[in-house]
């Protein structure tokens, strides 16, 4: 007869439970939280405290003039008929209340490299707007700066930059807004980012608050240190991880007209950070479409919200839920796809979920497994947090 033995088969068991307390610290796997859509990127010395309502003021005025109701929608855009009213409304609403989710004051690429002086002095004017609209409450929810990369070589000029804003803005408004974030481009080096995040340790020190960034993907060397433990290694200060499109397909040698989101390559790029910090809370970003409507017409117009709702799409499809809109356009085509996508899916996914819950069979021969049902309640918390 079959007898137990605990001890010596316990024995094996030494360690387990500092492993499992590493495990839940590295993978929460909560449950999702709300994520905007896109981040709008606009350079520092286009930033002002208008730029918000003149991005919504100018896409709303693009519907009103080349999607004038649900039928141009859904011709557009390749809405179901059905779902068309209920997108066209909630575009419309959407551009009027809260046109930019998420925005960044972008010292980068968009702004390129200015003398000293200059920059210092955008980055004054950047702080003074983003107090205006604190104090006016129309900052985004989600708000912040791009610093120039570590790897151009001078570290310097992106810390200065980084703490006259944030200093900047605590001056002018009393305190640094919620919903900040530095986003630090083309991490070449694993240890770039460890040094990033001791200089936002010792620049919180007299904030009262605590600091994190988004690192961006934008090579290929990048792809060989994700991991799930690397946000731990960075004491929790890695928040999100952005794909950079267009100097990750330089990088690997793509022909120009091949530099697009929906290329196989860039695919596999962010399946790889899917992979890497898939459990971890660390959230995904796509990145952009460098286009804008060639002119006013309305099939120009026409052309590009195809285009870039195709693109918003494939990131959807893919599990990336939030992508960059680089021009006023953009947000009429990222919502439009958004909540057509959303919608789409909505009365279905709940029936499976409730069937579920229920102990009750959810028809059309659907078995669905735990794992499933866990995705589709998560499914459905995400399209509440984007439609509302």
């Amino acid at each position: 007869m079959w007898a137990w033995r605990p001890c010596s088969v316990r024995a094996g068991l030494r360690g387990f439970a500092e492993t499992y307390t590493i495990q839940q610290a590295r993978y929460p796997a909560g449950e999702p939280e709300w994520q905007p859509v896109h981040t709008v990127y606009v350079p520092a010395d286009r930033f002002t405290a208008g730029t918000v309502s003149a991005w919504g003021d100018q896409a709303s005025s693009l519907v009103k003039a080349h999607l004038a109701g649900p039928g141009e929608l859904a011709e557009v855009f390749g809405v179901p008929g059905g779902l068309a009213p209920a997108v066209h409304e909630r575009v419309v609403r959407k551009l009027a209340s809260e046109p930019v989710e998420d925005l960044r004051v972008d010292f980068e690429d968009g702004y390129g490299v200015r003398p000293g002086p200059v920059e210092d002095g955008h980055v004054e004017q950047a702080a003074e707007a983003v107090a205006a609209l604190h104090a006016a409450g129309a900052l985004p929810r989600r708000w912040g700066l791009r610093v120039k990369s570590f790897a151009d070589g001078d570290p310097e000029r992106s810390v200065r930059t980084l703490d006259g804003f944030v200093t900047g803005v605590v001056s002018r408004a009393g305190e640094l807004p919620g919903g900040f974030v530095v986003t630090f481009p083309k991490v070449l080096m694993e240890a770039y980012l460890g040094q990033f995040a001791e200089v936002l340790a010792r620049l919180e020190s007299g904030l009262g608050t605590r600091l994190r960034f988004e690192m961006q993907v934008e090579a290929p060397q990048t792809l060989h240190f994700l991991r799930g433990d690397l946000p731990e290694s960075l004491d929790g200060r890695l928040a999100a991880a952005h794909f950079g499109v267009f100097d990750y397909t330089a990088a690997i040698g793509l022909p120009p007209h091949e530099q697009r989101l929906d290329h196989p390559a860039c695919d596999h790029a962010r399946h790889v950070m899917q992979t890497a910090f898939a459990g971890t809370g660390v959230e995904l970003s796509d990145g952009s479409l460098a286009a804008s409507p060639a002119c006013g017409r309305k099939g120009d117009v026409h052309t590009l919200w195809r285009r870039h709702a195709e693109l918003v799409r494939h990131s959807l499809r893919h599990g990336y839920y939030q992508g960059w809109d680089m021009h006023p356009s953009h947000l009429v085509s990222r919502f439009a796809a958004v909540y057509a996508f959303h919608l789409a899916r909505y009365d279905s996914y709940r029936e499976r979920v409730s069937a579920w819950e229920e102990q009750r069979e959810a028809g059309g021969g659907v078995m669905d497994e735990p794992a499933t049902i866990r995705t589709l309640a998560a499914a459905l918390r995400r399209a509440d947090a984007a439609l509302q």
